[in-house]
């Protein structure tokens, strides 16, 4: 009888916990907003930095959605021979940036306070064309391009090649400083 009763008169918790939290919540959001702002869109003539950065005026520009072989980076023929194929993404992205105006989504700033951004010359995703080239690992956003790009042995994809994410920490990557990046938002 007396779990039957128990039962019955349950306590209620007050909302007021609840409206603190989302309160603190749109406050941190506000203030977040505050210290690290949207980055505007960024247009112009672009160059190639590597193989999925770009260099608009004095802004550096990383292509999201795809991680392109590092410009030293080496690859492996389908002969066993090694071949610059950071060089050649590099190459590759800056044919594609001749003569045109890159006009670049962002959408933040990674750690190396780059812009991240989607971009396109003459409306044609610089991206996807990366990727559909054979000269990066990509996202499911890119995914039919890599797709493509992997069956028909296009750029890496001809040969043998190290991911660019575990080149980068073979090749002594930084690994993230905490502090680096908050004293970077302050201006510091």
């Amino acid at each position: 009888m007396r779990s039957a009763s128990r039962r019955r008169t349950r306590s209620f918790r007050s909302p007021a916990g609840a409206l603190l939290t989302l309160l603190a919540i749109g406050i941190i959001a506000v203030i977040a907003a505050l210290v690290w702002p949207e980055p505007p869109a960024v247009t112009g003539r672009a160059s190639a930095v590597d193989g999925d950065t770009l260099r608009i005026g004095g802004s550096r520009v990383r292509l999201v959605g795809l991680d392109a072989v590092e410009f030293d980076q080496t690859c492996m023929d389908a002969g066993g021979a090694d071949w610059p194929c950071g060089r050649d993404a590099r190459a590759f992205l800056d044919s594609l940036t001749r003569g045109g105006i890159a006009q670049c989504t962002a959408s933040g700033r990674d750690r190396y306070r780059r812009i991240l951004a989607h971009c396109a010359i003459d409306r044609s995703d610089l991206g996807e064309q990366i990727v559909r080239a054979g000269w990066a690992v990509a996202e499911l956003e890119y995914g039919l391009a890599l797709a493509d790009a992997r069956l028909n042995g296009r750029g890496i994809w001809s040969g043998h090649f190290i991911e660019p994410a575990d080149w980068r920490r073979s090749h002594g990557e930084p690994g993230f400083d905490f502090m680096a990046w908050l004293m970077s938002l302050l201006g510091r």
